[in-house]
């Protein structure tokens, strides 16, 4: 077994403006609210945020990081809700776990049902998911 039930990964990121800047622009995303400080400064947030994609992404790119390790990994389907902002010049926590492992035999592998989270700085979810993945011993 490449996953167990109750495991648990978890990373820090230290956002940055001009991190989420740059990747905003990269995504296609003008929104101001990612790089124009004296906009957001305007809005309900007063400072700007991270964008979406942005950390959708972190999240996600965790479980390949983590699974990469003990096989291929293939992302099956991930579904997240937004619950408060994540600002651009914070430490984010990336939490996942494991509550279910169902092995696979037609796919060669085990299909991992992940649960997962982003803490902000002050504590509490700004960002909840679910996924599930395939870890197998090749694509």
């Amino acid at each position: 077994m490449r996953a167990y039930p109750r495991e648990r990964f978890c990373s820090e990121v230290a956002l940055s403006p001009a991190m989420v800047a740059e990747f905003a622009n990269a995504a296609g995303d003008d929104n101001p609210i990612h790089h124009d400080p004296e906009f957001a400064a305007t809005t309900r947030f007063g400072r700007p945020i991270a964008s979406g994609p942005q950390t959708t992404a972190l999240l996600l790119g965790l479980t390949a990081s983590h699974f990469s390790k003990k096989g291929a990994i293939l992302g099956l389907e991930f579904w997240v809700r937004f619950r408060q902002p994540i600002y651009a010049d914070e430490t984010i926590r990336l939490e996942w776990i494991v509550v279910k492992v169902t092995p696979n035999e037609k796919l060669k592998g085990e299909i991992v049902e992940l649960r997962g989270r982003i803490k902000g700085q002050n504590g509490k979810t700004s960002l909840g998911a679910k996924g599930r993945v395939l870890v197998t011993d090749q694509l």
